[in-house]
């Protein structure tokens, strides 16, 4: 019976002293439910990032690159905490439109139809003007793009693409400008699943030897997995960058270090809801790997797990 009680549940008890670091062992140390998962993740993220064989893995959707969550996505990529991005088209939308443009609060109960009239989008509680995205895109992708194309180059993967686009931009604010300064290359899968990939097929109506080269993507993953002595992974929601994040990590008999942000549900089998623990099946996590999965709003729980780990690296 005493190895089913081996310790015990504490109060949280804070102060206004309270750091990050201790707040999460406090969380730890309370035992339930959601609290202590985030105890968790930050000792499995620690361990990874303290590894130095290790590759690490970052991927996330687009929407948190609305929010202020970008910050934090800019920071861990400016630090340098993570070796791999792997997203979506919309984080390109997103950050790029950024540099020039605001984007605004907003309200979850808004009148859609009145926004529609008045030329805003919705995205959550977040509202984005015509000319803070798809008026603006357009300028800056399609100016990119023509200096570019002066240039012998036609074909291109898209992560070398990206690198491009961030040395172009210039911008300290960016997620992509630290990527490419740190040479930390980022995949997105569904290219042409957004507005960036949308400007690039309207760049490609008038330039019809532009190229987009997705299977050297593949291959530059390819080389980094099976080089890899051991690999882990920051996943932040589900859909294709999570997936291609495990996918390509079965081939070399999975992750080693997996912490999971997701707010979906597993009842509907639907990947973004799958724990880390079904991927253990697929060999896409390796049995004895150090995993958690966290339910939750990314927007919360991501700064916790980074304030944590500021603390601690």
């Amino acid at each position: 019976m005493s190895e089913f009680l081996s310790q015990r549940v504490e109060d949280i008890e804070l102060k206004k002293t309270t750091g990050f670091n201790d707040l999460i062992n406090q969380m730890y140390n309370s035992g339930g439910f959601t609290a202590k998962k985030v105890g968790v993740a930050v000792n499995v993220l620690e361990r990874m990032i303290n590894v130095k064989e290790c590759v690490k893995f970052l991927s996330f959707p687009a929407c948190i690159i609305a929010t202020g969550t970008r910050g934090v996505i800019r920071d861990l990529v400016k630090k340098k905490l993570f070796d791999v991005v792997i997203t979506t088209c919309g984080t390109l939308d997103h950050d790029i439109a950024r540099t020039k443009k605001d984007y605004y609060h907003g309200d979850f109960k808004t009148d859609d139809a009145n926004l529609h009239k008045k030329g805003i989008n919705r995205l959550g509680n977040i509202f984005i003007p015509n000319e803070s995205y798809g008026i603006v895109l357009e300028e800056i992708v399609q100016s990119v793009l023509g200096k570019l194309w002066e240039g012998e180059k036609k074909k291109w993967a898209v992560s070398d693409l990206i690198w491009e686009f961030g040395r172009k931009l210039g911008s300290e604010d960016s997620i992509i400008y630290w990527a490419q300064k740190n040479e930390i290359p980022i995949f997105v899968p569904g290219i042409t699943d957004g507005a960036f990939g949308s400007q690039l097929w309207m760049f490609y109506q008038d330039h019809k030897d532009f190229e987009i080269d997705v299977f050297s993507d593949e291959q530059l993953l390819s080389d980094i997995i099976f080089t890899a002595k051991k690999t882990g992974a920051l996943m932040i929601g589900g859909g294709i960058s999570k997936h291609h994040t495990i996918w390509w990590n079965q081939f070399r008999d999975g992750l080693d270090y997996v912490v999971y942000i997701t707010t979906a549900q597993e009842y509907d089998g639907s990947l973004s809801g799958a724990k880390v623990n079904e991927a253990v099946s697929w060999g896409k996590v390796k049995e004895d790997a150090k995993h958690i999965t966290v339910e939750g709003d990314a927007t919360v729980i991501l700064p916790l797990l980074y304030g944590a780990l500021l603390n601690r690296i």
